[in-house]
């Protein structure tokens, strides 16, 4: 038997429990941590939104400003996490404990030399940076301060991406829950104490959430310290091998792709329909927002499948692969479709709840419904995607990834556009989906149907 010294934690108990566990069960109790994470994480940044909201509206704008910055760290964490995640998982399905701790240390000391470098060029660039990524002059002043402050947070918030992203692709995603959400829940107790309370307005908010990050960041790390997981952090296993430094950024560049292509898309969209006034611009974030609810808790579910995936894959277990597989798809689309279904029904009532006016709910309730028909597809785009890149298909993973957003989404909005206006700009993202899932299915079933005949001839 194969144990892990200073720890409760048997490795062959965890082998046994990610390949011999039913994996409709093992999935399930993998997904609900994660979408526990990405509810909360949403939350948050409602909250973190409403409350700067209340200082200004320069403030307010600030808060759309920074959340790119964040989104462009949180891509260079998720590209170390979620390579050295899918590596790692497959490293312990083969039982090389070794070698998973070697890919662990390399990513996370990567990683935390990327958040450095992010956090010194970008407070020396701070003025030109934030103006390129949108701020007006009376916005300027107070991104820089609220960017201010995520840039000192820059290195926990790309170590906590790549730690968070390890304990889910071990297995462990309560673990990865807890540090996660702990981090969230501080942020939204901390912000009014510091905004209101001791009047440091946006300053507040930023110091908010970088000490947030750090506690979040010390939580995660803490679990490998006290060597609850199989592989490591540690500087004498961090490796300065190119080809293993490669290896983790080639697998986790599907995420890259998807994290920048989604905030390029965000950019494409609100520039082209300036045009249509505030209540076009207000109904489109609006249903921005209510239809990424769904999809959080789709790719929460596609995130519980990961692990089992990839672990399975490297132990060679090609049938529980192919079962975790179209189990995820139907779980998924039954779960999906449902939530679609009732936005669907409801959506003139949801979309009031956000703003009151005529003109508004119309666009964001057209928008809105377009939307729900085609988020039933989502499973399969979802699945196609996060499969290659958990069993290391790397090419496939990134097509896939590169597929709706920028080889469809974008040019849609353009063409959409010019065709047919309005009603052009509702229809680009639904059709984006639709293309995807066409696109997707057949790389699905060529794998499902390879991953028959190696088990057959295993």
């Amino acid at each position: 038997m194969i144990k892990l010294k200073n720890s409760g934690l048997s490795a062959e108990l965890q082998y046994e429990k990610m390949t011999k566990t039913p994996v409709a069960r093992l999935i399930s109790s993998l997904a609900v941590p994660t979408v526990i994470s990405m509810m909360v994480t949403m939350i948050y940044n409602a909250a973190d939104t409403y409350f700067v909201s209340k200082i200004s509206i320069p403030a307010s704008g600030a808060t759309g400003i920074v959340f790119t910055l964040m989104g462009i760290i949180q891509a260079c964490g998720f590209t170390f996490g979620h390579g050295a995640g899918s590596i790692i998982s497959r490293l312990l399905g083969q039982k090389d404990i070794e070698s998973a701790k070697k890919y662990c240390s390399t990513a996370f000391f990567s990683a935390l030399v990327v958040g450095i470098m992010i956090s010194v060029f970008g407070l020396i660039f701070l003025t030109p940076f934030m103006r390129f990524i949108g701020s007006t002059e009376t916005i300027l002043p107070y991104s820089k301060i609220y960017g201010k402050y995520i840039l000192f947070a820059s290195p926990a918030f790309v170590t906590s991406c790549v730690m968070n992203n390890i304990l889910r692709y071990e297995g462990m995603a309560k673990l990865a829950m807890i540090g996660l959400t702990s981090g969230g829940i501080l942020n939204m107790i901390l912000d009014p104490i510091l905004i209101f309370v001791f009047d440091m307005g946006i300053a507040g908010a930023g110091i908010a959430t970088a000490v947030s990050q750090y506690i979040s960041m010390a939580i995660l790390l803490s679990v490998f310290i006290m060597k609850k997981t199989q592989s490591r952090i540690s500087i004498r296993y961090a490796s300065l091998n190119p080809k293993i430094i490669w290896l983790i950024v080639s697998t986790g560049a599907p995420s890259f792709a998807r994290q920048s292509l989604n905030s390029l898309s965000t950019m494409v969209l609100n520039r082209t329909i300036v045009p249509y006034g505030d209540a076009c611009i207000a109904a489109m974030s609006i249903v921005s927002k209510c239809s990424m609810a769904i999809f959080s808790i789709g790719v929460g579910i596609g995130q519980g499948y990961q692990p089992v995936s990839s672990f399975n894959y490297g132990a060679k277990e090609y049938g529980r692969v192919r079962k975790s597989m179209w189990f995820t798809w139907k779980f998924g689309t039954g779960v999906v479709g449902s939530l679609s279904a009732l936005m669907f029904a409801f959506a003139p009532k949801i979309i009031s709840l956000f703003r009151p006016e005529t003109e508004i709910n119309e666009i964001g309730t057209a928008a809105l419904r377009y939307l729900c028909v085609a988020m039933i597809l989502l499973p399969t785009i979802m699945v196609a995607n996060m499969t290659f890149q958990s069993v290391g298909k790397t090419g496939r993973a990134l097509f896939l990834a590169c597929s709706q957003n920028g080889l469809f989404y974008i040019p849609l909005i353009v063409i959409m556009n010019n065709l047919f206006q309005l009603k052009g700009i509702e229809l680009a993202q639904p059709i984006a989906y639709t293309i995807a899932a066409f696109v997707s299915a057949p790389f699905l079933l060529a794998f499902s149907k390879s991953l028959k005949e190696n088990e057959f001839f295993k």
